[in-house]
């Protein structure tokens, strides 16, 4: 019990550290969380009860997550906006051999550079968490969005 209680409150702690580097736009910081080959999709809740790997957002591996925040930085046109995040508490699933998978309700609103606030997305998060040099990081990210719309260009990750 005790180490489960240890890996939550680190997967917390990582998990806020996480939606601080979206919310704060230190985007670059992103691909940090996770180890070299993670993976990090956004799907519908529908979509991820079918088996369906269908996603409005997908990287494979810290390269692809790093061009995804330079094309956001650079290239891509959107209306200006930012999220602010509020999580659950983490729930431990299971222990597997070499990580832990753990679930994280989510709520972002987002806000317009014209001040308008809407809720873009509830969902939760599905993670696969591993340890490397004693740090806990991101194997597998999965957004489930209860919601099958997004409204808008998805360019930030949630």
């Amino acid at each position: 019990m005790a180490q489960e209680n240890d890996i939550v409150r680190r997967a917390e702690r990582l998990t806020a550290e996480y939606i601080g580097c979206i919310d704060d736009d230190a985007l670059e910081r992103w691909p940090q969380f996770f180890t070299e080959d993670g993976m990090y999709r956004i799907v519908s809740r529908e979509n991820y009860a079918r088996g369906m790997p269908a996603s409005f957002f997908y990287c494979q591996g810290q390269g692809m997550m790093h061009d995804r925040i330079l094309a956001l930085r650079r290239a891509n046109i959107y209306e200006p906006h930012v999220y602010r995040h509020m999580v659950s508490g983490t729930r431990l699933r299971h222990e597997e051999p070499g990580g832990w998978r753990l679930t994280t309700n989510f709520h972002v609103v987002r806000t317009m550079h014209t001040g308008e606030i809407v809720v873009f997305a509830t969902g939760c998060f599905e993670d696969m968490l591993v340890e490397r040099e004693g740090a806990l990081l991101f194997r597998e990210k999965t957004v489930i969005c209860d919601s099958s719309r997004i409204d808008t260009l998805l360019v930030i990750p949630l």
